[in-house]
């Protein structure tokens, strides 16, 4: 069988897929303005909200600690397919989309950390405003609240500590879980139907989600459903002693695990 007749790939080529993710980035830095990028991010954050919720309605009543976390990750997965199919603004992702921009193409630095500002502040401005909305339309049940709270005091463990070394473990924390939430970015711009795009981010989220490997969207959708519910730590030691160091953590993991690896083995001779 010679190669003409081989069938056409159901998807992208890894070697393909960072210049890829850089065109996307580097439309997004020239073409969107910061209201429409602020709106955008706004949207993520609230789907990621949702998914957070989806993640505990789904593991409420779960048998075992392992199928918990399954559940959760399952759940919350519908929250990240919906802002890669929405083409909304994640954090998380674009902390592998903008690095990729950065090897493939010149951007100017003011334009990246502007984009990457806006990422973050319109992903946690969204969470607030969905985690408003729910705690208005409904009451959490009390096993759907006791997950809640055993979900934030896993990510408060540090705050107990009180250390350095605890915030160091964040971070890293932070750079496990975008190294696979980025890899699940990377893959559904493999994929070229919605089934294709799904499943490699269902496997990736949910195994990110059931590690307990910390995400700073995410964290920022769980901590708005409770602390809407008048409880939680509070948002001056959920941001210090969570949001920073893990956000920090996930930028070194999109760019230093997907992005520069993936663009120094298929980079071309010439560049």
């Amino acid at each position: 069988m010679n190669d003409d007749s081989r069938p056409e790939p159901r998807h992208l080529p890894a070697d393909l897929v960072l210049s890829e993710m850089a065109a996307f980035g580097h439309r997004r830095l020239g073409e969107l303005t910061a209201g429409r990028a602020f709106v955008l991010a706004v949207v993520g954050g609230g789907f990621i909200t949702v998914g957070a919720l989806f993640s505990l309605l789904l593991a409420d009543g779960a048998g075992s600690a392992g199928s918990t976390r399954l559940l959760e990750g399952v759940g919350f997965s519908t929250g990240f397919f919906f802002v890669v199919l929405a083409e909304a603004v994640l954090f998380t992702e674009a902390n592998v989309v903008i690095p990729a921009t950065l090897l493939d193409t010149r951007e100017s630095a003011r334009a990246v950390a502007r984009f990457w500002g806006i990422a973050w502040l319109g992903n946690f401005a969204g969470a607030l405003f969905v985690g408003m909305l729910v705690a208005t339309v409904q009451d959490p049940s009390s096993s759907v609240a006791g997950l809640l709270d055993e979900i934030i005091d896993h990510k408060m463990a540090a705050s107990a500590e009180g250390n350095t070394a605890s915030w160091f473990r964040l971070i890293i924390s932070g750079a496990l879980a975008n190294w696979l939430v980025g890899m699940a970015a990377f893959f559904a711009m493999m994929g070229r139907t919605i089934i294709g795009k799904y499943i490699p981010v269902l496997l990736a989220v949910t195994l990110f989600v059931s590690a307990g490997f910390q995400h700073s969207p995410a964290n920022m959708g769980y901590f708005s459903l409770q602390m809407m519910e008048t409880t939680g730590p509070g948002w001056t030691s959920a941001i210090g002693w969570n949001i920073v160091p893990v956000g920090l953590g996930n930028i070194i993991g999109g760019a230093l695990l997907v992005a520069l690896p993936f663009w120094y083995a298929f980079r071309k001779p010439d560049k």
